[in-house]
């Protein structure tokens, strides 16, 4: 256990930023999920809005600092290239 003034708070913001950080996350992740399960599933009808909020969510994400932004760009040009071969398919 920690036993200067110091290290005592260091300890309790480190814990509550890696439970903010879990939470957002967990979060992205989830819209990157409900996202792909759209595409999977072909429906054009709401891949749109799942998609915008998705790269929302994950622009957001990298900008709090919770993951590097490269790796944002990598998730959000992974996601737009499966949504971008669906929405091919369907106009094809």
């Amino acid at each position: 256990m920690r036993k200067n003034k110091s290290a005592i708070k260091r300890t309790r913001q480190s814990e509550e930023r890696r439970l903010r950080n879990s939470h957002v996350k967990s979060t992205m992740k989830t819209y990157i999920k409900r996202a792909v399960q759209v595409i999977e599933a072909k429906d054009k009808e709401h891949l749109d809005e799942l998609l915008k909020r998705a790269v929302s969510y994950i622009d957001k994400a990298a900008s709090k600092g919770v993951i590097h932004p490269n790796n944002a760009s990598r998730k959000v040009a992974r996601l737009s290239k499966r949504a971008n071969v669906l929405s091919n398919k369907i106009t094809a």
